[in-house]
C-alpha cells in the first residue's frame, strides 16, 4: 500500500511536462505512471493541475543565532514551504558568526528541531579559520562561504594569504559574495561628499557599482583556477559578469558556477523611486540594461540557477535614512510567485522555471536524491496552480519581519500544497506544525 498518491497531475519533470500519477511511500517517489490504480492510505486529486519538484534555495539568511528580531529558522522556513521552496541552504552571518564546526552543528540541531523545511549550513570563511574550513565533511555540509566585499554582518575576508588558503584546501564548494572593497570605499566617499544628506537608496548601484562586482569576482575566479576550487559565485547583477562563466559545458561539469537572484531578474534601478530602501541589497539592483543581461545569461546558460537572498530585516531598520538601513530583502515565500509573474507575460516557461529552481541546484551542489520527481528520490513536491491570483498583504506574510516589497501586488499563481519528505507541510493556507525536513547530503 502507498502512502500518498497524487492523481491526473500534469508534472513538470526535465524540460517536459506530461500527465500521470505519482506514488509516495516512506517519504520516497516510488512510482510514476499514466495510472495508478493501487490503494493508498490518501490520494491528492490533482484534476490537471501541475506538480512540480520543492524549490531549492541555496542562498537565505534566517537570521539565528543572535538577529532573531529580525527573523529565526523556524519562521523563516515556513514562510519557505508555504512558497514552495523545500530545502534551502542558509548563511552564516549571524551572531556570533557560524566561523566553527561546533557553531555550525548547533544550527543543525536548529534545524532539525523547528524546520518543516530540509536544511543545510554554511560554514563561515574567516581570515584565521583555515583549520576548521578543512574539518568540514563535504558530504554534510553545502559549502564554505566567503564574503569577499562587506555586507550585512561584517565578516569580510580581506587578506590575499588567507584567500589563498582557503580556495587551496576547502575541501568543498566554495560560495562567495563579490564586491570589492576597495571600489566600494571609494565611490562611497564620493558620492557622501557629492551628496550629503542627500544620499538615497537611488545611489546604492553607484556606490556598489559594476566594477566592484567584475573586479571581485574576476578575483575569485583567478584564485578558483590557480587551485582548481569548486567556485560558485553568488547573486551576479551585473552584465560585466555575465561572460566570466562558461556556457559551452554541462553544468554537471563545470568547476565555476553562478546564481542570479530573483530581485536582480525583477526589478531595476528605475524601482529605486517607489521601493526606495525596501529593495536596498548587496550587491545592489542594477540598471535596466543589467536586467536584461541577466535574463540573456540565464538562457544562455551562462548563469546556473535562480535563488532568493532571503534576508529579512525589520521595517524600522529599513524605514531609516539610506547610510542607516541595513541592506536585504525577504524573498523566499515569493519567489516562485515572482517567476510565475515572468512566465505569464511569456518571459519564460514552467519548464524553465524548474529547471533552474529545482534541477540545477541540485545538479551544481551535487545535492543527493532531491530536485526531481523520479523514482527512488525522496518526495519533495509542489502541486502548482499557475492562474490561481493573490494579493500580497500583511495577512498572508509569514516572514517574521511581516513585510515585503511586493505588497499591495496581486500576483497570478498560487502553491496550493507543499509536501517534504512526502508528508503535506503546507495545505494552501496554513504550515502545518511538523518538521519532517531532513539535513541535506551531497555526492562529493
Amino acid at each position: 500500500m502507498y502512502d500518498l498518491i497524487f492523481k491526473e497531475a500534469r508534472i513538470i519533470n526535465r524540460g517536459a511536462i506530461h500527465q500521470g500519477d505519482v506514488a509516495v511511500k516512506d517519504g520516497r517517489i516510488v512510482k510514476i505512471s499514466g495510472s495508478i490504480s493501487n490503494e493508498a492510505r490518501s490520494e491528492v486529486k490533482v484534476n490537471g493541475g501541475y506538480l512540480m519538484p520543492g524549490v531549492i534555495d541555496d542562498q537565505v539568511h534566517f537570521r539565528e543565532p543572535g538577529l532573531e528580531h529580525k527573523a529565526n529558522i523556524r519562521s523563516e522556513s515556513r514562510a519557505a514551504v508555504a512558497g514552495g521552496t523545500t530545502s534551502f541552504m542558509e548563511m552564516p552571518n549571524t551572531k556570533p558568526p557560524v566561523v566553527t564546526i561546533d557553531r555550525l552543528e548547533e544550527k543543525y540541531k536548529i534545524g532539525e528541531a523547528v524546520s518543516p523545511a530540509n536544511y543545510s549550513f554554511f560554514l563561515g570563511a574567516t581570515n584565521d579559520n583555515i583549520e576548521e574550513v578543512k574539518r568540514v565533511d563535504p558530504q554534510q555540509v553545502c559549502g564554505v562561504k566567503i564574503f569577499m566585499g562587506s555586507s550585512t554582518g561584517n565578516m569580510l575576508v580581506d587578506q590575499e594569504k588567507a584567500l589563498d588558503l582557503i580556495f587551496k584546501h576547502s575541501p568543498m564548494l566554495i560560495a562567495t559574495h563579490c564586491e570589492d572593497e576597495e571600489t566600494i570605499a571609494q565611490n562611497a566617499y564620493y558620492y557622501k561628499a557629492l551628496y550629503g544628506d542627500n544620499l538615497n537608496a537611488r545611489h546604492h548601484p553607484m556606490i556598489r557599482s559594476r566594477e566592484g562586482c567584475y573586479l571581485s569576482s574576476c578575483k575569485a575566479i583567478d584564485l578558483a583556477k590557480k587551485h582548481n576550487s569548486r567556485l560558485h559565485i553568488l547573486h551576479i547583477s551585473t552584465a560585466d559578469e555575465i561572460a566570466l562563466f562558461d556556457n559551452t559545458i554541462p553544468l554537471e561539469a563545470k568547476r565555476i558556477t553562478s546564481e542570479v537572484c530573483v530581485h536582480h531578474l525583477s526589478f531595476n534601478s528605475d524601482d529605486y523611486e517607489s521601493l526606495g530602501n525596501r529593495i536596498k541589497c548587496n550587491p545592489a539592483i542594477k540598471e535596466k540594461f543589467d536586467q536584461e543581461a541577466l535574463w540573456k545569461g540565464l538562457f544562455d546558460g551562462n548563469l546556473d540557477i535562480i535563488a532568493t537572498d532571503h534576508a529579512p530585516h525589520t521595517i524600522e531598520e529599513k524605514s531609516q535614512s539610506y547610510s542607516k538601513a541595513p541592506s536585504g530583502l525577504p524573498l523566499v515565500q515569493h519567489a516562485l510567485m515572482m517567476m510565475l509573474q515572468h512566465f505569464h507575460a511569456g518571459r519564460i516557461s514552467l519548464e524553465q522555471i524548474v529547471d533552474k529552481m529545482c534541477h540545477a541546484p541540485a545538479q551544481c551542489f551535487q545535492l543527493a536524491e532531491r530536485g526531481y520527481i523520479d523514482e527512488g528520490m525522496y518526495g519533495d513536491i509542489v502541486l502548482l496552480d499557475p492562474n490561481a491570483q493573490e494579493m500580497v498583504n500583511k495577512d498572508n506574510i509569514l516572514y517574521k519581519c511581516n513585510w515585503s516589497p511586493l505588497e499591495g501586488r496581486n500576483l497570478k499563481g498560487k502553491v496550493k500544497s507543499t509536501y517534504v519528505n512526502g508528508q503535506l507541510v503546507y495545505d494552501g493556507e496554513n504550515v502545518l506544525d511538523i518538521t519532517p525536513g531532513m539535513r541535506l547530503n551531497f555526492k562529493r
